[in-house]
């Protein structure tokens, strides 16, 4: 039986699911107004749903810092932009804490151990080979802040697997989508419709995230996020 509190997280879910097929079908149809006026309205949707279902305030406040870098970016200009990667950073900041707060806490094993090494080994040299093959096709006063920024961003991927496999692919996909918006600066040829493949790997970055967190903080039995409503047509979410 679905509980009573449920009614009122159920409309934050389609809300967000509305305005990221409404922002994603305004990047197709080049509705430039729309795109703009939905972009900065996700994030602070899927941060309602975290604490509606009870979920961390930093997990919150990463989806908020990540709204700041969104609307920062609308505007343009490379001071402007670096405030944006400087929102986004934050937010990455908040993601780390998250994780070590609901992260696992096993045991390190030797084996487990054995495996943590590899796999930080494989996201820093994704890191060292994108850094450098960016590095000589950016502009010269973003270089340093895309490396630092991007030396967090991975720290924050790498971290989300302490969190499932949800949140980890969600780093991931994360990963994917600054790393379409490093390439256009660096002038590299772009997919089809970039803005769309970049807002679609975004969207689903955070809400695996954030429903990752989510998952892993109720599995590991801590207080908090409360199970999540069965959607219309859905399974749990």
């Amino acid at each position: 039986m679905t509980p009573r509190w449920a009614a009122g997280v159920r409309p934050l879910l389609w809300a967000f699911a509305a305005l990221t097929a409404v922002h994603l079908g305004a990047l197709l149809a080049g509705a430039t107004a729309v795109a703009h006026v939905t972009k900065p309205a996700l994030m602070p949707v899927l941060a309602c749903y975290v604490l509606a279902r009870g979920g961390p305030a930093l997990l919150a406040a990463a989806l908020l810092f990540g709204c700041g870098g969104d609307t920062l970016l609308q505007i343009g200009g490379d001071t402007v932009f670096l405030l944006g990667m400087a929102s986004f950073a934050a937010g990455h900041v908040c993601y780390l804490m998250v994780f070590a707060r609901h992260g696992e806490r096993n045991g390190a094993a030797p084996a487990r151990r054995g495996r943590t090494a590899g796999l930080a080994a494989g996201y820093g040299l994704l890191l060292a080979g994108t850094v450098a093959l960016l590095w000589p096709d950016l502009p010269a006063e973003l270089r340093i802040p895309v490396a630092g920024y991007s030396l967090l961003l991975t720290a924050m991927a790498f971290g989300a697997l302490r969190a499932g496999l949800l949140a980890a692919a969600g780093g991931l996909l994360f990963l994917l989508s600054d790393t379409l918006i490093a390439s256009g600066l660096a002038h590299w040829p772009q997919l089809p419709l970039p803005q769309f493949c970049i807002m679609l790997t975004y969207a689903a970055a955070q809400f695996a995230l954030a429903t990752g967190v989510l998952r892993a903080a109720t599995t590991a039995g801590r207080p908090g996020p409360r199970p999540a409503p069965v959607l219309p047509g859905a399974g749990v979410s």
